[in-house]
């Protein structure tokens, strides 16, 4: 999926997190970050930081790749 802004990033994460029936505060629990935190992430504040955001992705068992644009990925 193509990532075009935060809000799309946040919508990703809020989906990836309900398909695993967790909620914020159990999410923020296990990838150690605050549910303050992830209820920003989420909502596509765009000043969220990267090394956080890299461990709910993680947590959620997601992925991130960057490639040029308009190549082709996996």
């Amino acid at each position: 999926m193509i990532i075009p802004d935060t809000g799309v990033l946040g919508q990703s994460i809020r989906n990836a997190r309900a398909v695993q029936g967790l909620s914020q505060a159990a999410l923020s629990e296990i990838a150690l970050v605050s549910t303050h935190f992830l209820s920003d992430l989420e909502r596509g504040k765009p000043t969220v930081e990267v090394g956080k955001v890299l461990k709910v992705l993680q947590t959620l068992g997601l992925e991130v790749y960057v490639v040029p644009r308009g190549a082709k990925y996996d």
